[in-house]
């Protein structure tokens, strides 16, 4: 004879199953989704794929990378938002497999110390499969002081598994965009965020003499 405390407890177990069960068939049609889900919940493991930042080991092995590419840089501050953000160059050219390092600048043009976070979009969405960053700045509180500036490391890589899937082996040309959004700023908020000034520095300097990079590979995400 089961208790009702048991018996109580069954029904409440049995929605939590039947709800993971839906929300893993309903992001696994989304990469986006499912980087979030992953990053959530744990599921999905933590298989990487290491890659060189040497550039100079891909010319000495070309088979190593695959086709040219171009990744366009696209930055955009949202209303509300007193700052200065762009890409340090608009486009760079680069190889499908080979990690590619951009700078993005942010600027506070206010008095006043805010605080904001970043989100980005990768298109064509079928490219977004392939698309992944170590060094980033999304998602994050981030900190400027008044007239402060930031100078943000980008490495990305396009993982060279895009070349076999049908929607996106043709892509030659990728959009990376990022927009700022205006966050809370009171000063218990803004001692909380991350100072984006001296992070970005620390990573920058962390970058020259870092010799590799770990990426997700493409059938993670796609999982």
């Amino acid at each position: 004879m089961s208790s009702p405390l048991r018996s109580k407890k069954l029904p409440s177990v049995a929605l939590s199953l039947v709800l993971l069960g839906i929300m893993t068939v309903a992001v696994s049609y989304s990469p986006t989704l499912y980087r979030w889900f992953c990053e959530a919940t744990g599921y999905g493991g933590a298989v990487t794929v290491q890659r060189s930042l040497d550039g100079e080991s891909y010319k000495r092995q070309p088979d190593a990378i695959g086709p040219e590419i171009t990744v366009r840089l696209d930055s955009n501050v949202a209303p509300g938002l007193d700052w200065e953000f762009k890409p340090e160059v608009t486009a760079v050219k680069t190889h499908i497999g080979l990690p590619t390092t951009v700078f993005y600048t942010a600027k506070n043009l206010s008095n006043e110390t805010i605080v904001a976070r970043a989100t980005y979009n990768v298109t064509p969405d079928p490219a977004g499969y392939f698309f992944t960053k170590t060094e980033c700045f999304c998602f994050t509180e981030e900190r400027l002081k008044p007239g402060e500036s930031a100078r943000m490391p980008v490495v990305f890589y396009v993982d060279p598994e895009m070349l076999t899937d049908t929607s996106a082996k043709n892509v030659r040309t990728i959009t990376l965009s990022y927009t700022f959004f205006r966050q809370d700023s009171s000063e218990p908020a803004a001692a909380a965020a991350r100072p984006l000034a001296e992070a970005s520095e620390a990573q920058t300097k962390a970058l020259e003499t870092t010799r590799e990079a770990v990426f997700e590979p493409a059938e993670v995400r796609r999982r």
